[in-house]
């Protein structure tokens, strides 16, 4: 009998967005349109390749300026073509962003893009999608999958984010050279934007870390991103400071760690990502539309704001008991 051959993949080209956070929201969209049979080419922020190195996909890192934004999707545009002669027929690019730019970039590349109606580029993309309103973040990136696929489904309860060996290795060296061992708590005191033009920062975080978390005799360990580092010495000097830190390593840290307390930061997406236990403080963000998504997250929130010192203190013990 004769062998079947492989049906042929589908070269798409992916935009992701900007941010820790979003990318690791979209994930579980990124996994379904694989399994659809999609050869994902996906194009974002140099991070993004280091994020989802466990995955395999190979990630375009995007350029400053538009003219090179638009020359490099068109590069990808040719190398398509030349693997699936079916490519300028048919949906070939996702637009997870929401800007105008973006959908002008894909529109003058020559692609043929699905991607939500916002801003006034419907004319733009070759197929705008209504934005769903008042759901989750990650819903919104898989109710775009389920358009270009046709059908609808629910979305997984955990992102399931994967690492690589390398990263692996890398965690593991880290923790050799600072004698951690695993069973650590993590904390991820800092965090990017504002939420309604609120800061996102639990106030009472370096308090907790010097104060609250040494009775319970764990190694406390902070991964500042750039930027961060001097506040990260200055405030948090009894945590074990790990400078440099890729998010693929950082992704592999969490995966040793009895438990990561983090701000509404892309961190703490990770953690949640990749099962940590996640303690997820929480102030102004409303976690309707962005909480950590997973089993695996205690989600922590004052009646009018932040939750109070206590209320963190004892969901670290029952975390840790």
């Amino acid at each position: 009998m004769p062998s079947l051959s492989p049906p042929a993949r589908r070269p798409l080209i992916v935009r992701l967005r900007n941010w820790v956070g979003d990318v690791t929201l979209g994930l579980p969209t990124l996994t379904r349109l694989a399994g659809a049979g999609y050869d994902l080419q996906l194009v974002g922020k140099g991070w993004a390749r280091d994020l989802l190195a466990g995955h395999g996909w190979p990630v375009t890192v995007l350029p400053k300026t538009a003219g090179d934004r638009i020359a490099q999707l068109r590069a990808l545009r040719r190398e398509a073509r030349a693997a699936d002669a079916g490519f300028g027929r048919r949906l070939n690019a996702v637009c997870f962003p929401y800007s105008f730019s973006s959908a002008l970039e894909f529109r003058l590349a020559g692609l043929r893009a699905i991607g939500h109606a916002y801003e006034g580029r419907s004319l733009l993309l070759s197929r705008a999608v209504p934005r769903p309103q008042g759901v989750h973040e990650l819903e919104v990136y898989w109710h775009l999958g389920s358009a270009l696929l046709g059908a609808d489904a629910p979305p997984p309860t955990a992102i399931g984010l994967q690492t690589s060996a390398q990263h692996r290795a890398q965690a593991a060296a880290l923790l050799a050279t600072h004698g951690l061992a695993p069973g650590y708590v993590m904390v991820c005191p800092f965090a990017g934007g504002t939420w309604s033009g609120e800061d996102k920062t639990w106030p009472a975080f370096a308090d907790f870390v010097a104060r609250v978390l040494p009775a319970f005799g764990r190694r406390v360990v902070v991964c500042p991103g750039p930027g961060e580092e001097a506040a990260a010495h200055a405030h948090f000097g009894s945590a074990t400071v790990l400078e440099g830190v890729g998010l693929g390593a950082y992704a592999a840290l969490l995966q040793d760690a009895a438990l990561m307390i983090s701000n509404d930061t892309g961190p703490g997406h990770i953690a949640a990502a990749v099962g940590a236990p996640l303690l997820s403080v929480l102030g102004p963000s409303d976690p309707a539309l962005w909480r950590a998504w997973g089993p695996s997250v205690t989600l922590l929130k004052g009646a009018a704001g932040w939750p109070d010192v206590d209320t963190v203190r004892d969901a670290v013990a029952a975390t840790l008991r």
